[in-house]
């Protein structure tokens, strides 16, 4: 027991040095991204083995669950009403793009297409890295690699293009005086906390334990965000978590990502780094294309509708549509909905669609087996 406590701590405190180093470079996400690196090197460089428990990690993912939750508000969810069959369609021709681009990859590569159609959906970074993880059969290795990149490009891609001439004209269309439907993940003093803190979070807990139980994907997730949501429909105000608390739980979740790959995992490293910055820039023009066609469908800017499509963070999204003045509600809507659109319909639909495939491919087999024996 004292053996595996040290090894926690040494995971801890590698973990809280790659965030430091991040935050210091302002790397985005850097309570994620810096402590998946850090202890990504470090526990394949040491001789000694790396611990972190899953019951950490389940704890950062009902903490990221209930903010998620405290996104569903009101106002969000009216918006969402509102603007409901562009959503969908914008959203469903992304994830064809997605899909097609997946497809294109694996034949180049010659890779697995469901680990390259994990890795090329554009949801929730940490989402889709426990989804991966919980599917059989599928290279985390290389889903979370080209996960990484993707954001990556969007957050530092998105800033650059909507200063272009093209979209500079998103404060003569949109309403600059117009707020976010989404609470941004900002700093919350500890003593506003209390006391509806105490109850979301038993709320969120049990949530998460019941969707574990019946199977539900990433229960420790959507779980919580479906508890925050239901008390906040009974008129229960959901406090904001202090910004620690949202890095720790990022922290959590970061290192147990890193925990889980080994360089070993990855095939072919030169092509598969490729491919992935390949098909993130894929993705950025794909959004450019969608959000050509919602300016034709509806009365937005260019900046509005390419950040309203752009496959990356609502916060970051949101922060750049306030500051070039873009039209934040519509932005955050759409942003919403992909989101919640991912989280609660890409996993079974991916476990349908992954089980239809290998019922058909074990009929395929047997048939060719009875064909045989029959020549024989």
């Amino acid at each position: 027991m004292k053996n595996k406590i040290k090894q926690i701590f040494i995971t801890f405190i590698t973990a809280i040095m790659g965030g430091v180093i991040f935050s210091f470079l302002h790397i985005p996400v850097p309570w994620l991204l810096g402590p998946m690196i850090a202890v990504l090197i470090v526990a394949n460089m040491a001789k000694h083995t790396f611990v972190w428990p899953r019951s950490i990690r389940n704890s950062g993912m009902i903490i990221v669950g209930y903010t998620i939750g405290l996104s569903m508000t009101t106002p969000a969810l009216h918006e969402m009403v509102l603007q409901l069959p562009y959503m969908f369609m914008m959203t469903v021709f992304l994830l064809l793009f997605c899909a097609g681009i997946a497809f294109v990859a694996s034949k180049l590569s010659e890779s697995d297409y469901r680990t390259l159609l994990l890795a090329s959906i554009p949801g929730g970074l940490s989402q889709i890295i426990m989804l991966a993880e919980e599917t059989k059969g599928i290279n985390l290795a290389i889903v979370t690699i080209t996960q990484v990149i993707r954001l990556m490009i969007i957050i530092i891609v998105m800033p650059l293009l909507v200063l272009l001439p093209i979209f500079a004209d998103s404060g003569a269309v949109a309403n600059s005086t117009s707020t976010s439907v989404i609470p941004t993940l900002s700093t919350a003093s500890w003593n506003l906390l209390f006391p509806n803190i105490i109850i979301f979070a038993v709320i969120c807990i049990l949530f998460a334990l019941l969707g574990a139980k019946i199977k539900f994907p990433t229960a420790y997730l959507i779980g919580p965000a479906i508890g925050t949501a239901i008390l906040q429909a009974y008129g229960l105000h959901g406090p904001q978590l202090p910004s620690t608390v949202i890095n720790a739980a990022q922290l959590m979740l970061g290192t147990h990502v890193g925990l889980m790959l080994t360089p070993n995992q990855i095939p072919r490293k030169i092509k598969t780094f490729s491919l992935a910055i390949g098909s993130g820039f894929m993705l950025v023009f794909g959004a450019i294309g969608l959000s050509v066609l919602l300016t034709k469908l509806q009365p937005v800017s260019n900046a509005t509708a390419l950040l309203s499509l752009a496959p990356g963070g609502m916060d970051q999204m949101g922060v750049i549509a306030h500051a070039i003045y873009a039209d934040l509600s519509f932005v955050s809507g759409y942003q919403l909905f992909r989101t919640f659109f991912i989280f609660f319909a890409i996993p079974p639909l991916i476990r349908l669609i992954f089980n239809v495939a290998d019922k058909r491919n074990a009929r395929k087999q047997s048939e060719i087996y009875v064909k045989a024996g029959n020549r024989k």
